[in-house]
């Protein structure tokens, strides 16, 4: 494979003027640039892109780690997280991990061997200090609520937001309220599951066990959803549905099957997904693509570690 240096033999210049011609320098005399591009252009010779890579300290890669691609709450994280590294001229690496860890590991692994600049974790699978010891290699930015001092994070507040949600329908009249989640192991519905046990006892509500959907985040999980509030002889009045998918197929299937929303079932959504706004879902409101530029700035700013915390809204409309 032709290098610089059967180029320099090739052109009858030096090693540092082929360098020179190759990197645009200016200070080359025509004559000789001239015959370093006639030899490259002879020899068909290429750039060895991972020696420009290892001479820069730099990919321009930046890797991304994310349980689903094809799911609305994560499309619309990479979409912010894209258009970042489109402004400040980066590539992406997708990690599709579908929650197994040898997948979430391969991404460690190519950020411990430099093969990318840094890393973005979306929903993660490893414990925490897992994480921090990979944190040495480069930088990590972290989807999650976590006041780390090695790894940045842009996180929701996942306890108040479900805590409001839970109190706009009691302030509706709601006093049976179920929920679904997706994974029970999430860091984001452990907080979910604490903040409804907290609105629980502080106004003294029974705690239905019958209450709690999980496995819940795809839109045909809202069939699921109601087949199971269908069959229940004391159903709840009200459902925080962590997902605006599974939350227009439950008003959907309610719909279809007699059940009237929101009088004989209030329907509480997150995300507000486009299909909520012509739905009329009333539905917490996350900004998915604010999360995304923001976690892309905190990877590529490797010497400082910020923590940004970002507000979610409640979208009232016609399901509550």
């Amino acid at each position: 494979m032709t290098n610089i240096r059967d180029i320099a033999v090739m052109a009858n210049v030096s090693v540092t003027t082929v360098s020179r011609v190759l990197n645009n320098h200016p200070y080359v005399s025509e004559e000789k640039r001239e015959a370093v591009m006639q030899a490259v252009k002879q020899s068909n010779y290429h750039k060895n892109i991972n020696a420009v890579h290892l001479s820069k300290g730099k990919t321009y890669l930046i890797g991304i780690v994310l349980p689903y691609s094809d799911h609305p709450y994560f499309g619309q994280l990479l979409h912010g997280i894209a258009n970042q590294a489109l402004e400040y001229n980066y590539k992406l690496v997708l990690f599709q991990t579908n929650y197994q860890k040898e997948k979430e590991e391969e991404a460690l692994h190519m950020l411990e061997q430099r093969q990318i600049d840094g890393l973005i974790i979306c929903s993660r699978t490893h414990a925490w200090n897992i994480i921090e010891e990979y944190a040495v290699y480069g930088p990590i930015a972290l989807l999650e609520n976590c006041k780390s001092t090695c790894v940045s994070t842009t996180y929701i507040d996942h306890f108040h937001t479900f805590y409001q949600a839970l109190e706009y329908l009691y302030q509706n009249g709601h006093r049976k309220i179920g929920y679904s989640i997706n994974r029970k192991s999430g860091v984001s519905s452990q907080q979910r599951e604490a903040a409804f046990k907290a609105f629980a006892n502080e106004k003294e509500l029974s705690n239905h066990s019958t209450y709690i959907f999980d496995q819940c985040l795809h839109y045909e999980d809202g069939e699921k959803v109601y087949h199971q509030i269908k069959g229940m002889a004391d159903p709840p009045s009200a459902v925080v549905v962590t997902s605006d998918q599974v939350a227009a197929c439950l008003v959907t299937c309610c719909q279809k099957g007699g059940i009237d929303v929101p009088k004989d079932l209030a329907v509480l959504g997150f995300d507000n997904h486009p299909m909520a706004k012509y739905m009329e879902i009333t539905t917490m409101e996350i900004p998915h693509e604010e999360i995304g530029k923001n976690l892309f700035k905190q990877v590529i700013q490797s010497h400082t570690i910020t923590h940004k915390k970002v507000e979610v809204q409640l979208i009232k409309r016609k399901t509550v």
